[in-house]
């Protein structure tokens, strides 16, 4: 992160990143004189309410976020900013997005969390649109535009209030990763208790495990003797009302229907308390790591890994049949995960995987048949590049083989049936 002084006294001149969080109530003029190589910029955390029309003279500029600002507006000059591929305005007050605001060469729109009711047709006419985030907002409906959305793979539309299936979405050729869930359309009074529900008193958390959009997941330890659980736990505390996926509310009926697998986490109990709301689960054994990361900014949608990382194919082999397990087990509870990758999945030193992350997972047995049938569809096209980042990072030695040949047949295969429904 650098800072306002730094930016006016010239010491950031040629940079090519920019963050500024301080509180700002103005863009900053200075800002224009990195007009020939700032390409990200980063206001977030601040009070903005505009941006100003000069805004367009940052002609390098790829990537712009503005999250947890004042905008009740998304700003009509980001459209003309000509090469500019990604837009965050998570978090603001956003109601309104003109039919100009959309920059030509948009990839990837976040405007989790706002207060949007409509979207304009323009939407669907950004051909290289990828990526779409449009989680907790106000939303009644989609441009029917979308479908003309070809190269669109990721979508978040939960928790908004959509009472009619997009099925403008449902046939796109890429789409792989789709969350729906808590909207009017995808709306279930079934309650799933599958596991006991417990109070909050009966734990303490310990250390931090890890944390994502929805919540944080520590070690726990009982605070009496008790035989009913394994002494080994880990709880997950969901956040606030709205997450970058959805409610957590969806997520935790989730990861109840799904149920138990070898391969999934295995939820033990639950706790609904005002202001707290948890899922108690088996404590994953510490030998295992995770076998992805998540996309940068430049691949978008895939996942990447880390530098040097393989895989042999047998173990990758070994990887793919279980999920291939995980898949079948989701689909046969009429579960959609929603983010199905590699950076959800921990394996160990035997190739033995567990796959969670709920956060983007949607129930569907209330769709219609047909739609279901897209929807399992829209999950294997998931599997396909699960599959093929996998082998994307195969060791050398063994991409002759006959196995790696076979697995990348497979990739084809599924892609194919994807397309063909």
């Amino acid at each position: 992160m650098q800072t306002l002084a730094q930016l006016k006294s010239g010491e950031l001149a040629g940079i090519k990143r920019l963050t500024l969080s301080e509180n700002l109530t103005a863009f900053p003029v200075e800002i224009l004189t990195l007009a020939s190589s700032l390409e990200v910029l980063d206001l977030s955390n601040n009070r903005l309410t505009t941006l100003p029309a000069e805004l367009a003279q940052l002609t390098q500029l790829k990537i712009i976020f503005a999250s947890n600002n004042l905008f009740e507006a998304l700003p009509e000059v980001l459209g003309l900013c000509v090469n500019l591929e990604m837009v965050g305005f998570k978090s603001n007050r956003i109601r309104q997005v003109a039919e100009h605001a959309l920059p030509a060469q948009l990839r990837w729109l976040i405007l989790t969390d706002n207060q949007i009711v409509t979207l304009p047709d323009s939407l669907g006419q950004r051909p290289r649109l990828q990526k779409l985030a449009l989680a907790g907002n106000r939303l009644t409906h989609l441009p029917q535009t979308l479908a003309q959305s070809v190269n669109l793979e990721l979508v978040r539309i939960s928790a908004n209030q959509l009472s009619h299936c997009p099925e403008q979405l449902l046939s796109l050729p890429k789409l792989a990763w789709f969350a729906f869930a808590g909207n009017p359309f995808s709306r279930s009074d079934d309650r799933v208790n599958q596991v006991p529900m417990i109070a909050s008193s009966r734990y303490s958390l310990a250390q931090v495990l890890g944390q994502g959009a929805s919540g944080v997941i520590s070690q726990a330890l009982w605070n009496s003797p008790q035989s009913e659980f394994p002494e080994a736990i880990a709880v997950k505390v969901f956040k606030g009302e709205v997450t970058s996926d959805g409610y957590p509310d969806d997520e935790l009926q989730a990861c109840l229907k799904v149920g138990n697998h070898p391969n999934l986490v295995r939820s033990l109990a639950q706790v609904n308390e005002p202001g707290h709301l948890a899922l108690i689960m088996n404590l994953i054994p510490a030998h295992f790591t995770n076998l992805g990361l998540p996309p940068s900014l430049d691949s978008c949608t895939r996942d990447t890994f880390s530098l040097g990382f393989s895989l042999s194919i047998v173990q990758i082999d070994k990887m793919i049949a279980q999920m291939d397990a995980v898949f079948d087990h989701l689909h046969a509870n009429q579960v959609c995960h929603g983010d199905l990758y590699a950076h959800n999945t921990l394996f160990d030193a035997q190739a033995n995987i567990i796959f969670g992350d709920f956060g983007a997972a949607s129930l569907y047995q209330m769709l219609t048949p047909a739609q279901q049938g897209q929807v399992k569809r829209i999950e294997r096209r998931a599997l396909a590049h699960f599959i093929e980042d996998l082998l994307g990072v195969c060791a050398e030695h063994d991409q002759g083989s006959g196995d790696y040949q076979r697995l990348r047949q497979r990739v084809v295969e599924i892609q194919g049936q994807a397309l063909l429904g």
